[in-house]
């Protein structure tokens, strides 16, 4: 059985769209499926744009999501180089094949593809002129997503530019065929290249390989394709903003494929398991960045807290929140706490500032609800009477005293914790209330309780 052999060919322009990653981890996920091998090839033909810094960012965005390549920069293969702009003399090369076998003509000079085919002049309406058509055979592609797809080409077609360069349609084929792919796999959008593409592999004599063209991914507001100018369309975004790259790689497998069972957590294992080119939808998929988000905050909670510790301290690190040497099992307890709250690492420094810093902000809305009932000094002043006097500072500790205040009084626990997480946090919401007066510890719970009394005289 022939070896499975697949490619992602980006042009390195500086970003990393989520198509373009899309592409590139169905490549990487079918041959991982089939035991075949993923080669990453670069159409770097375009001098101005294709510059290392650009590459960078491409080879920098597909390590982070965990997409690795069994050949190409900086993994050898039989098949290098893997650079379009080191491949010159090997498009030379089969273009005098073409040129042998009587398939191209020069015009205006540019070197042009001749279709086989009956050939005839007509008036075409649209260029106001007469133009040569040839009344080729239909193409055939019974591609593995979409089914049967039939499209014929009616002209001949350039591939060499005046200039001496090559074009995308002869270069796409030609390594195609020096790299034995034999599984491409792209957008839809390329679809209406392929009957292009299908004339060059027969008129070289090579094998066509199974095509596969997935949906489009559609911007996630309005109508369209998502292009790299909307929200969430960038792969480094969510690097910068501290995603964690199993929950981003998670999601991208669900953009048009699914498990069948209506999971939409799973381990890339299983999903490599799973995976197969009869499981990619036909419809478009449209991006949801509330999914996104929702998925990396299962994975953020289901992280072991020493990981969760690990990536999150250079996070308040550069906050300034902490220093570098701060109490590591200190850190660890304050974070096992706001694990559990936090949707991300990107909301960490904003959502956990209170622990470290007193010059945290209070929301208006919270302190407008949990001081307009009773007498919210009252409760103050009972509070951080009943925790000063405490000799142990611990939750249950915390929770005995203020249940007894609240006893004294003749209120609820309820009444008192509101109002006191407002008044140590800045805020109504937040973790397990009285674990986090715990870490606060018993001066600083105190002191801010006594000065958030005093702002209310």
């Amino acid at each position: 059985m022939t070896e499975t052999r697949v490619r992602f060919a980006p042009s390195p322009t500086g970003f990393f769209h989520i198509g373009s990653a899309r592409t590139a981890l169905f490549n990487w996920l079918y041959a991982r499926h089939t035991g075949g091998k993923f080669i990453l090839r670069i159409e770097d033909t375009d001098k101005e744009r294709n510059t290392e810094e650009a590459l960078q960012v491409l080879i920098d965005g597909m390590k982070w999501l965990g997409i690795n390549w069994d050949e190409g920069p900086l993994v050898e293969g039989p098949c290098g180089p893997y650079f379009q702009s080191q491949r010159s003399n090997i498009y030379r090369e089969w273009l005098t094949k073409l040129e042998t076998a009587g398939r191209t003509y020069e015009k205006d000079g540019a070197i042009w593809f001749r279709l086989e085919g009956e050939r005839s002049v007509v008036y075409d309406d649209y260029l106001k002129k007469e133009v040569e058509k040839v009344a080729a055979a239909p193409v055939v592609i019974e591609d593995a997503i979409r089914g049967r797809v039939e499209r014929a080409e009616d002209r001949d077609f350039v591939i060499f530019r005046a200039s001496g360069d090559p074009v995308f349609h002869f270069v796409n084929v030609v390594d195609d065929i020096t790299m034995g792919i034999t599984h491409v796999i792209r957008g839809e959008d390329h679809l209406s290249n392929t009957s292009k593409h299908v004339e060059l592999f027969r008129a070289f004599g090579a094998d066509v390989p199974t095509f596969a063209h997935m949906p489009l991914i559609l911007k996630e507001v309005g109508q369209g394709k998502m292009s790299k100018r909307d929200q969430g369309a960038l792969v480094e975004d969510y690097q910068k903003q501290h995603y964690l790259s199993e929950a981003v790689r998670n999601y991208l497998c669900l953009l048009g494929w699914s498990p069948k069972d209506d999971r939409e957590i799973l381990p890339i294992d299983e999903i490599i398991d799973l995976f197969d080119l009869p499981g990619i939808t036909q419809t478009n998929a449209r991006f949801d960045g509330k999914k996104m988000a929702f998925i990396n905050s299962h994975y953020v909670r289901a992280m072991p807290i020493e990981s969760f510790t690990w990536l999150a301290k250079p996070i308040l690190v550069e906050a300034d929140l902490i220093p570098e040497d701060y109490d590591e099992d200190r850190l660890q307890s304050i974070l096992a706490l706001c694990q559990e709250k936090v949707r991300g690492l990107g909301e960490l420094a904003q959502f956990a500032r209170y622990f470290f810093k007193d010059d945290f902000a209070t929301d208006e809305k919270a302190l407008n609800k949990v001081t307009k009932k009773g007498d919210p000094a009252a409760r103050l002043d009972e509070a951080a009477q009943a925790l000063e006097q405490l000799s142990k500072f611990d939750a249950e500790s915390i929770e005995t005293a203020i249940a007894a205040a609240a006893e004294v009084s003749g209120n609820k626990p309820g009444a008192y914790m509101p109002l006191m997480r407002v008044a140590l946090s800045g805020t109504n919401v937040g973790p397990s209330f009285y674990p986090m007066l715990e870490i606060m510890g018993q001066g600083c719970v105190v002191d801010r309780l006594r000065q958030f009394r005093a702002t209310l005289s």
